[in-house]
């Protein structure tokens, strides 16, 4: 494997994203939800403008966990998949570039233009914000924004596999909008639903460990854990164990995320 042809497919797919102004609309898009969340979330209890660096955070996990993934899934769905569509697959094949390289530049391309445009947006809420925060509030606000994009760089590594697997672009789309479902939506539900059905049982250990088969639930851990007032607004860490409360921990469950799929999608993608 060779880093050349690496660099040089994930810098045509970068600078694809930033000629159609993928990079700014989603930055602009995190930048005014989050804008929005931070002064208008109180709103319900009689209360706007910026409260505290833990009210945000606890605010802005919601926003990340819905947005963030679909961005990521509906970005990388058809990295392969649309290659081989349009015809250009076997051309590039035909270089002296082998399909790791290929993959890896495809992913390390999408990758960087996602990672752009999730720092630029928060960033710029860093920036209208950090008068109303101190240093310590600024180091957890990085920490949020270095988990966001952890996650998001866990879905494109589910929508590469999926554009791998996938046989044209329509079923390609479809089973990333299924992943987001399933991820976001119906996987806590389906945990709570043996909750319930256990009549508590199961809500040892065992439970706890199970949330770490979700990225999502990966991301939501890191930032409960991280301020001690965002631990009291999530009935989630009544369910965790410290032992998961450790950032080091969930932040190597989450590289583990963003690792496997594209083991997968390499081994799926060998000729």
């Amino acid at each position: 494997m060779e880093l050349t042809p690496i660099l040089t497919v994930a810098a045509k797919e970068f600078r694809d994203r930033m000629r159609n102004r993928w990079v700014l609309a989603v930055a602009l898009v995190f930048t005014i939800f989050s804008l929005v969340i931070a002064y208008f979330g109180g709103a319900q209890q009689g209360q706007v403008g910026f409260r505290s660096i833990e009210f945000t955070i606890a605010s802005l996990v919601s926003l990340v966990i819905y947005l963030i993934p679909l961005i990521a899934l509906l970005l990388g769905f058809d990295a392969i998949v649309g290659e081989r569509e349009r015809g250009s697959l076997d051309l590039l094949l035909a270089l002296p570039i082998t399909r790791l390289e290929l993959l890896l530049g495809k992913y390390l391309g999408l990758a960087l233009a996602l990672t752009l445009s999730t720092l630029a947006g928060f960033g710029l809420v860093a920036l209208v914000l950090w008068r109303h925060m101190n240093v310590n509030a600024l180091f957890h606000f990085g920490g949020f924004i270095l988990s966001s994009v952890l996650l998001g760089l866990a879905f494109l590594s589910l929508a590469v596999l999926l554009s791998v697997l996938a046989r044209d672009r329509t079923r390609a789309s479809g089973l990333a909008i299924a992943t987001w479902f399933f991820f976001v939506l119906v996987f806590d539900l389906l945990l709570l639903g043996i909750l319930v059905t256990t009549g508590g049982q199961f809500a040892g250990d065992a439970f706890a460990w199970l949330l770490l088969l979700n990225p999502a639930d990966v991301f939501r851990i890191l930032n409960v854990f991280s301020l001690e007032e965002v631990r009291t607004l999530y009935g989630l860490a009544s369910v965790v164990p410290s032992a998961l409360g450790n950032p080091l921990t969930m932040g190597g469950v989450m590289l583990a995320w963003i690792a496997l799929p594209l083991a997968l999608a390499h081994w799926r993608f060998k000729p």
